[in-house]
């Protein structure tokens, strides 16, 4: 069976279609010449131009790019936009062209803003660096030349150098070359590729004799000819299969698509149920037509769409700022709602970089310290390792290890130069994964001594002396034994392991010819033992992540033990941990994969392919979870694409990854992550704060029409339809903004995350907005508009028309009750800050936007108000200080009367906003040393400061002072928090 036939059907149709008629790359050198029409010495500069014709640039293409036209139309075809283009016709039909023209600009409006914002984000990401290089060595007509990589084609002979990346997929001609071939693979230790190795059984990544596109060189020199380039590599190929991955709508997408929905229904349903009222009550058809539509427009939040896109817009520049930039402004929402995390290991929970943790001689084990602390043999043993590498910091390539040794010699205090280094070097015998050693040849005070470095098992097998202490031994057999166990032990706690070995030459002695006669009879040094630290803040947001209720697996390309041990370092496996190779797992059907995922467990899944990846994202999202996937190679992307929240690298991630993923971070770092999902939860808790805003005033604007439906008249219309515009553009908008950048309320990541299936609209926030704060503003606008008229003389079915005595006293009954809706607006704002904490437990001047947007909103209805220009736009009149006195408590009234629910919320409630059930604390007597109880049993219950700031009612620093007072007092009787 061939390495296609193995392959997955979606994935073997995206190879045959990406590499259509291509050559095996695989089949024997003479038979690759003649199907490539090339040879050793290249490709003449005709054939060259005649292929790119036929092959195109050497480059990832993008499938059917965004088209702006269309996606602009799309908002034009939104529920809300459509509902209030129904509501501009019937303003037109009704003969109040200037009222269509205002809502058409509103429609116009949104849209404008909903585009630009997903525009920005997008182009946000656009602007990371390309992955391909730039520039390439190529051998054309025998003469080697430098040319943009983007012009190689099919039958090109490359040249590949440490700390080169390659270009396309070849087939190595002579030489052999290190290279990371993460990108592809996920697997971080670089990997040998040698132009003898033709035996090349199994997957097409693993042959021996070829290097694929996108790889690091980090070792070696070589020559190789390309077999494929662009959207026919391996690296096209599982782009083009990234691409076909479909992306589904994300749940806030979802629900704002339901809200709309259910906005439109109400709307619509209002005013036709009312219309056939206004004619019963004797109103003629226009002004009946007219009060349907401002039942339409009261009804709707004009202000809904562009605030959802501006909050989310704003929380994009926040994560860009923390490190994390958000192609999708929807994508915010969706962090807040995340449930499980896939991440990699390498770069991600670590700083992908190795470092020497521990060295080991004869005299012992001890960690690899600074020169003050190093003994000599650590000294010896560090500088034969870094001589014995070919690695060069300065010029920016090198293998991880390599620069890990060098980094190791510069600790101990013998740095080992680079140039020095290269210069005294006499022989190199680069490392052979078959013998899984190198040995270098180099000259020191006017002899040559042999450095080896390599696996423990290989270097033993040549070893048959050991320096210990000073003095040179022979290696017996319990010496043997004793570094076995030695490298057992290390390598269980997930560190790589490395022997080194030297063997000085007789004076005047040459440099051995063969790799055989310089790797023998060596003299063990020691070992040491290497890991890619864990970032330090990655084990704190482990246990953030932990708090909220997320499970964090590891996906990863490496070996299954080191990802363990970096996992457990990190604290993940807090309820069990499990480790899954991708052979267990390829023979797993899916029952017994959602099976393992139900356990809740966290698990590491090592060896993992593309296509793994994918069956463990569909895998979680099938148990209901909300799935962020992380990953930075070319062999993430298809995953990335399919989770809910794809999560690239910006700084080691291929751009397929990044094309592929919905959050780049800019940082590599896994704390970024925790940060977003606060970040979204933030962003979500804000969005509901200001559905409850915006949703209030929908009822003191529909109370008003009808108290004049169903007076049939004789209380004339309270409010008008271009008030109603003025109230839902002029004074809600920026306050409505300033609420979706109002900072968490305490015990945000205390809670576990909300259901994928919970609507952004629950009912218990219509309660709040319709039952409670809006029939409150609704009795208060209406009292003040009942009251102004009767101050100037009205009784019910007086003629309030214009020219009639009651006329100006109707415009300032009218003003008054737009203004008073302006003032519960003040109110509700402060009101909804918090959902059940009181407003000190976010501070009440602690957000300056808002403060700011309810200046412009009192500005602006000053405008209004006493501005001659504008009323007769907008119909009010100026009015006079005791009519002003008349709103001037609504504020205060609205906030307070929620303040106290708040406060019979926490009180009868026994589970905080933090989610966190609170125990009861029993009545207990004053201990004998005199203390009172209740410091003593909050620190027994574990109680934090966050619980205390929602169960107590207290701000967080008093909270946090009672918490701190409590450990103390308990810590003096000998009480352990539960």
């Amino acid at each position: 069976m061939t390495a296609s036939e193995e392959r997955p059907g979606a994935v073997r149709e995206a190879e045959e279609e990406q590499r259509p008629d291509a050559p095996d790359p695989r089949e024997p050198l003479g038979l690759l010449f003649r199907d490539l029409r090339t040879s050793p010495n290249g490709l003449s500069e005709r054939e060259v131009q005649r292929r790119q014709t036929v092959h195109g640039p050497n480059a990832l293409t993008r499938r059917g790019g965004r088209r702006w036209p269309h996606e602009l139309a799309q908002q034009f075809t939104q529920p809300l936009a459509i509902l209030l283009s129904l509501a501009a016709v019937l303003a037109v039909v009704s003969g109040t062209p200037a009222l269509a023209v205002a809502i058409a600009a509103v429609v116009v409006l949104n849209a404008l803003l909903a585009f630009a914002q997903e525009r920005q984000a997008e182009r946000a990401v656009e602007a990371l660096a390309d992955f391909l290089p730039e520039r390439a060595t190529v051998v054309r007509a025998g003469r080697p030349r430098e040319v943009a990589a983007t012009e190689l084609v099919p039958g090109d002979v490359l040249v590949v150098e440490e700390g080169d990346r390659v270009s396309a997929d070849a087939r190595l001609l002579s030489g052999g070359v290190q290279v990371d071939l993460s990108a592809l693979t996920g697997e971080s230790v670089p990997v040998f590729r040698s132009a003898e190795d033709t035996d090349n059984p199994g997957p097409l990544l693993d042959a021996r004799d070829l290097v694929f596109s996108g790889a690091a060189c980090t070792g070696g020199q070589a020559r190789a000819v390309v077999t494929a380039t662009g959207m026919h590599t391996e690296l096209g190929r599982i782009a083009a299969l990234s691409q076909r991955t479909r992306r589904e709508e994300s749940p806030l997408e979802q629900q704002v698509r339901r809200v709309a929905r259910l906005i439109a229904v109400i709307a619509v349903g209002v005013g036709l149920a009312f219309l056939p009222m206004g004619l019963a009550a004797g109103l003629p058809l226009s002004a009946a037509v007219a009060f349907a539509v401002g039942l339409l427009v009261a009804n709707v939040p004009e202000g809904l769409l562009p605030t959802i896109t501006l909050a989310l817009a704003a929380g994009v520049r926040d994560l860009a700022r923390r490190g994390a930039v958000v192609k999708r402004l929807s994508a915010v929402e969706t962090l807040g709602s995340t449930t499980a995390v896939c991440t990699d290991k390498t770069g991600t929970l670590t700083e992908n970089r190795m470092r020497v943790t521990t060295v080991w001689t004869p005299a012992g084990e001890s960690p690899a310290k600074r020169p003050a602390q190093a003994g000599t043999e650590v000294v010896r043993l560090a500088r034969a390792a870094a001589l014995c590498t070919t690695a060069d910091p300065a010029a920016g390539h090198g293998d991880p290890t390599e620069l890990a040794l060098l980094e190791l010699a510069e600790r101990v205090g013998s740095p080992c130069v680079p140039a020095v280094r290269d210069a005294e070097r006499r022989a190199l015998f680069r490392f052979d994964p078959h013998v899984k050693l190198m040995t270098t040849a180099d000259a020191a005070d006017g002899t040559l001594v042999l450095h080896t470095k390599g696996a423990p098992e290989e270097v033993l097998t040549h070893a048959t002396r050991v320096y210990d202490r000073g003095t040179v031994r022979p290696l017996t057999p319990a010496g043997r034994t004793e570094v076995v166990r030695t490298v057992g032990r290390l390598a269980a706690r997930g560190l790589r392991v490395l022997a080194v070995a030297v063997r000085p030459l007789e004076p005047r002695a040459p440099a051995p010819g063969r790799r055989e006669d310089a790797e023998q009879d060596l003299c063990l040094l020691g070992l040491v033992a290497m890991a890619d630290p864990l970032r330090p803040e990655v084990a704190g947001s482990i246990a953030l992540a932990h708090r909220a209720g997320i499970t964090v697996h590891v996906v990863t390309g490496d070996n299954g033990l080191t990802a363990a041990a970096v996992a457990e370092q990190a604290g993940i496996g807090h309820r069990g941990m499990r480790i899954v190779t991708g052979t267990e797992l390829d023979t797993m059907d899916d029952d017994r994969l959602d099976a393992l995922l139900a356990r809740r467990e966290e698990v590491i899944f090592a060896r993992s392919s593309p296509e793994a990846k994918l069956r463990i994202a569909d895998a979680l999202r099938a148990e209901g979870n909300t799935v962020a996937m992380t990953g930075d190679g070319v062999n993430d992307a298809p995953a990335l694409h399919r989770a809910d929240i794809g999560v690239a690298m910006g700084r080691s991630g291929t751009d397929v990854a990044r094309e592929a993923a919905t959050v780049v971070l800019t940082d590599d770092n896994f704390a970024t992550i925790v940060a977003a999902v606060e970040y979204g939860r933030r962003t979500y808790d804000n969005i509901r704060k200001f559905i409850v805003y915006i949703f209030t005033h929908a009822v003191p604007e529909v109370v008003p029409f009808l108290v004049f439906a169903l007076a049939g008249g004789a209380v004339p219309l309270p409010l008008t339809v271009m008030q109603i515009l003025a109230v839902d553009l002029g004074t809600d908008t920026l306050p409505a903004l300033a609420l979706g950048r109002e900072r968490a309320e305490p015990g945000l990541m205390d809670r576990p995350p909300r259901p994928r299936s919970e609507r952004v609209i629950r009912p218990a926030m219509l309660a709040r907005a319709w039952g409670f704060l809006g029939l409150i503003s609704a009795f208060l606008v209406m009292g003040g508009y009942f009251l102004t008229l009767a101050r100037g003389g009205w009784h019910p079915g007086d003629d309030v028309g214009p020219g009639t005595a009651l006329h100006p006293t109707w415009q300032q009954a009218t003003t008054v009750t737009w203004l008073g809706i302006v003032a519960c607006q003040i109110g509700t704002a402060f009101a909804v800050r918090t959902d059940r904490a009181p407003l000190r437990a976010v501070g009440v001047f602690s957000n300056p936007r808002l403060l700011g947007g309810i200046g412009f909103s009192l500005a602006f209805a000053g405008a209004i108000v006493y501005l001659p220009a504008l009323h007769r736009l907008f119909g009010t009149a100026a009015l006079t200080p005791t009519q002003l006195l008349t709103v001037l408590p609504f504020p205060f009234l609205v906030w307070g009367a929620d303040e106290l629910r708040r406060a019979l919320v926490r009180r009868r409630t026994a589970v905080p906003t933090g989610g966190l059930p609170v125990e009861p604390v029993p009545p207990a007597p004053v201990e004998e040393s005199g203390h009172h109880p209740l410091p003593v049993l909050l620190a027994r219950h574990g109680w934090s400061a966050h619980r205390l700031t929602h169960a107590l009612g207290v701000g967080e620093h008093a909270a946090t002072e009672i918490v701190a007072h409590a450990r103390r007092v308990a810590a003096e009787h000998g009480h352990r928090p539960r």
